[in-house]
């Protein structure tokens, strides 16, 4: 039978490998699945564990361990959630030990290499633009979308870095890009405000959050299905208020 220290240690894998994860965009099946791999591979019959978008709690059957771990933050970094199924999976073909797997996970929460700020903005100017030229769009709107897709990007970013409120950040954002696509329409640089706001718009839209959100429904995780569709819908919600705000006052 395991010690009370490595019952502790299975639990604080396993909580820091389901923090990773549902921090940065996992959905609640691959938590699930995943968690339960890795506490099945330490030597765990039939874990406890239970994953919502907010927090995570296990425990050991007949063992007097058990904890929670609040999730306070939630973004989209796959990578990291990529990371740390390889690493379950090197755990479960015996390739580390469970300590070694514990300092991989660390290492993973707090050295994972992130998308520099400018990558981020070239793939946001860019995504925006050439989605305005598939929905039809003429390609007199394909600059002015590039930037005012940057434009838009930034102050996201800008704001959802120093003030962590992302629901004002997108809302702030909308305000400047509807701004900025009626000014550069107004200048006759562009044609469409419509397709501008829309190309310009879509890389600030939720769409992991809410393909996760209608996979947990499916997959019975129905607290987190729930969740983060109305963490989804409130993002669109305050995209298009920053949107509708500008058209009626401009």
């Amino acid at each position: 039978m395991a010690t009370t220290q490595d019952d502790s240690l299975i639990i604080e894998t396993v909580m820091l490998a389901g923090k990773i994860m549902v921090e940065n965009g996992a959905d609640m099946a691959r938590v699930d699945s995943t968690l339960k791999r890795i506490a099945c591979n330490a030597g765990i019959d039939e874990p406890k564990i239970f994953e919502t978008t907010t927090g995570i709690t296990m425990s050991i059957p007949r063992r007097y361990q058990a904890q929670v771990e609040p999730i306070t933050k939630r973004t989209i970094d796959l990578e990291k959630v990529s990371r740390v199924n390889e690493a379950s999976r090197a755990f479960q073909a015996h390739k580390m030990t469970l300590q070694e797997f514990y300092n991989k996970l660390v290492e993973i929460d707090t050295a994972a290499p992130f998308f520099a700020f400018y990558w981020q903005l070239i793939a946001a100017a860019l995504m925006g633009a050439l989605l305005v030229i598939m929905y039809g769009s003429s390609w007199e709107d394909f600059l002015p979308t590039v930037i005012v897709s940057a434009l838009g990007f930034s102050c996201f970013y800008f704001f959802n870095t120093r003030f962590k409120i992302r629901f004002v950040s997108e809302f702030i954002a909308a305000l400047v890009i509807g701004f900025f696509a009626v000014i550069f329409v107004r200048m006759h640089f562009g044609t469409t405000v419509n397709q501008i706001t829309i190309g310009a718009l879509m890389p600030l839209v939720p769409g992991v959050p809410l393909t996760n959100a209608v996979r947990d429904l499916l997959a019975g995780h129905i607290l987190s299905g729930i969740a983060r569709g109305a963490e989804a819908a409130l993002s669109a919600c305050a995209l298009g208020l920053g949107i509708a705000f500008i058209l009626r006052f401009m």
